[in-house]
């Protein structure tokens, strides 16, 4: 018998359903502001399970497995939040003009159960029964086991207070540097235009700390990747692409619009073929996955004994959720198409994105899942299974209905393809961290079944808050290229790029020769990765950062590889320490967190001061008077900033900790 069996510890509690919802709501502010700004998010497990044991060292009885379930309930926020991808596309077309609350809502609790729910069957073959190396979930074990103060290894506690203040250090630094940038005291962004032969291109940086943290989290293979596609677009295709345009007049906003209107194009080609690829290597050891998860659930069901460790939410619960889920997915799209102009044709279309919802939510479920063992869950291509997701339901509801016999219809049809797409999206978010989660479960000693409950738990916090953080948000910046979007609005670059494609496969403009070329240049990046595998020991160019990197605007990407590189010095410098080298790392992790978290909160706290005073720039004190000059000062105190915070956590991560003096 188990030791969790003969000793039961404390695990799913009312405390840590508490602790965990409230940093959920905190951290999914903070992925919502992230997300839509730069069209990325970051993982919350690590900071999440930090602060956990920062709170529950001072309860009585508290565990590690308890702690475990409350960065399983945050972790929501790293994933759920990602809906973010889809729903402002829906503002940028004009059909919606502010986010419906129980409707949005529902859309992200419906698909993130589902999410869980899809991936339950899956975790003996990927997880237990597997050897893919789940990065942030072993990252996750090893801060709750360093970080446990209930009774194991000496000078934990002394760590876990190291990893609070490199989160708090961290924060703090990028907030204020963020506070500065909305004072008008620096400039926050670079960018400047220059002629190529016929053509122009530019160079421009957006001066953030949270993409420095992105960087250091993503790490150099990442980042070299990105500059890749940086290249390919504004150093090749960019130049080649304006050159027949007029660059007489603002040659910047001249580039930036042969950018978002060409390029991008080109970068979706590529992501969309990368993430085809990607489906291809691992459809295999997911059918064997899942064939192996059938003849364990029959063991059980035969009788045999199976440790607490290894029970999961019974599999007929499961597939009951599943079905039953798909009622108000139907209610759902129903309540979307009743009143518009497709209504009259709403079964047909109705039956067919409910199939399309149960059956595309499996292999999305199932994929996310894979690229998350593999790369990790901050690292996974959510947005490149996106675009496969809304060009199959738009080409699907084109083939079966048409484009539409009137321009109402047209609209109708790409709105209902996006708010389709957002239901597939919930269950890629969350199946794309649940086996992460469930990794971290497996090395601490965690029961399954109360990890999977918790994490429902998380999808419902998570819900709740998502509407009202993107309402603030569209109320205060409004999206580019949507109506009403203010001077310097919101990028959400996925949920442009999906409403772009789905406008032009139902408009029938979708400029196709140019996502032909991003996905022929794709394919050479995939044959390129392919021989770099099998030829080096640890040169990779993975095919969808390579994407990503075309797609977002340099402002975006220049930052993240410098983020990447300065992560790489400091595991290097932390890597000459045999002995301690592995908290000096995790000291990094969590200072790279903290920039984020700094940034994005204030992101928050700032959209309401926007919103509330009904002025782009509340704060300003200096405003543009200085000119160029600004970007100059923005850059000197940017990288004093980025210098000094990270000399100041080398300085308390050469501290020795006692239960590292003990070690010697």
């Amino acid at each position: 018998m188990s030791e969790s069996v003969k000793n039961p510890i404390r695990e799913l509690t009312l405390r840590s359903v508490i602790l965990g919802g409230l940093i959920t709501l905190v951290f999914t502010a903070a992925n919502v502001y992230l997300g839509l700004k730069v069209g990325l998010t970051f993982a919350t497990a690590i900071p999440a399970a930090v602060i956990s044991m920062s709170v529950l060292r001072y309860f009585r009885d508290h565990s590690i497995v308890e702690n475990n379930i409350v960065q399983t309930i945050a972790s929501a926020a790293g994933t759920l939040s990602a809906i973010i991808f889809v729903l402002p596309g829906l503002i940028m077309i004009g059909w919606w003009t502010g986010f419906p609350y129980w409707e949005t809502v529902a859309v992200c609790a419906v698909g993130g159960i589902l999410g869980v729910m899809y991936s339950i069957p899956l975790r003996r073959a990927l997880v237990t029964g597997s050897d893919l190396p789940y990065p942030e979930g072993v990252a996750a074990a090893e801060v709750l086991k360093v970080g446990d103060t209930s009774g194991q290894e000496p000078g934990a506690a002394d760590a876990n207070r190291g990893g609070m203040r490199a989160i708090v250090v961290g924060s703090i630094g990028s907030a204020l540097f963020a506070i500065l940038g909305s004072l008008k005291l620096v400039s926050t962004e670079v960018a400047v235009a220059f002629r190529v032969g016929p053509g122009a291109t530019m160079m421009g940086a957006s001066l953030s700390l949270a993409l420095i943290g992105v960087g250091h989290l993503v790490g150099i293979g990442v980042g070299i990747a990105m500059i890749v596609g940086l290249v390919i677009s504004f150093f090749i295709i960019l130049p080649v692409r304006s050159a027949g345009t007029d660059l007489s007049h603002d040659l910047l906003d001249a580039v930036q619009s042969v950018f978002s209107a060409d390029v991008r194009m080109v970068g979706a080609g590529a992501i969309a073929v990368a993430a085809v690829w990607t489906l291809l290597t691992v459809i295999g050891p997911i059918l064997r996955g899942i064939m192996q998860a059938a003849v364990s659930a029959r063991a059980r069901k035969s009788g045999q004994e199976v440790d607490l460790t290894e029970r999961d939410i019974p599999i007929q619960y499961v597939g009951l959720t599943i079905v039953v889920a798909m009622i108000p997915v139907a209610w759902l799209l129903w309540d979307f198409l009743n009143g518009t102009a497709l209504v009259d044709s709403a079964t047909g279309i109705l039956i067919l994105s409910v199939v399309f919802v149960f059956v595309i939510g499996l292999v999305v479920a199932a994929v996310c899942g894979y690229m998350a063992g593999l790369i990790g869950s901050s690292n996974s291509p959510i947005s490149g299974v996106g675009v496969l997701v809304v060009l199959f339901a738009a080409l699907l509801i084109k083939v079966t209905h048409g484009s539409g016999d009137t321009p109402d219809q047209t609209d109708a049809l790409i709105a209902y393809t996006l708010f389709t797409a957002a239901v597939v999206f919930g269950v890629a978010t969350i199946s794309n961290d649940n086996l992460q989660d469930l990794k971290t479960g497996q090395l601490v000693g965690a029961t399954p079944w109360k990890q999977q409950v918790a994490l429902v738990i998380g999808v419902l916090f998570g819900s709740v808050v998502i509407p009202p953080i993107l309402d603030l948000m569209q109320n205060a910046f409004g999206f580019a290229g949507a109506p009403g979007a203010s001077d310097n609005p919101l990028a959400a670059p996925q949920a442009a790029l999906l409403s772009t494609l789905a406008e032009g496969v139902f408009g029938g403009d979708l400029d196709w020769a140019l996502v032909g070329l991003g996905a022929a240049i794709g394919a050479g990046v995939i044959v390129v990765d392919e021989v770099l595998k099998r030829t080096t020991s640890s040169l990779k160019l993975p095919p969808l950062a390579v994407g990503m990197g075309m797609y977002l605007p340099m402002s975006l990407t220049l930052i993240i590889p410098i983020g990447a590189l300065l992560g790489l010095a400091y595991d290097k410098w932390a890597a000459q320490d045999p002995v301690d080298g592995e908290r000096k790392k995790r000291l990094g992790v969590l200072l790279a967190t903290g920039l984020i978290v700094g940034e994005s909160l204030w992101g928050v706290v700032y959209a309401g001061i926007v919103g509330a005073s009904g002025s782009d720039s509340p704060l300003a004190i200096v405003g543009d008077g200085l000119g160029n000059w600004m970007q100059l000062i923005g850059v000197v105190v940017f990288v004093i900033f980025v210098t000094g915070l990270y000399r100041y956590v080398k300085s308390f991560a050469a501290e020795k900790s006692p239960g590292v003096e003990l070690k010697k």
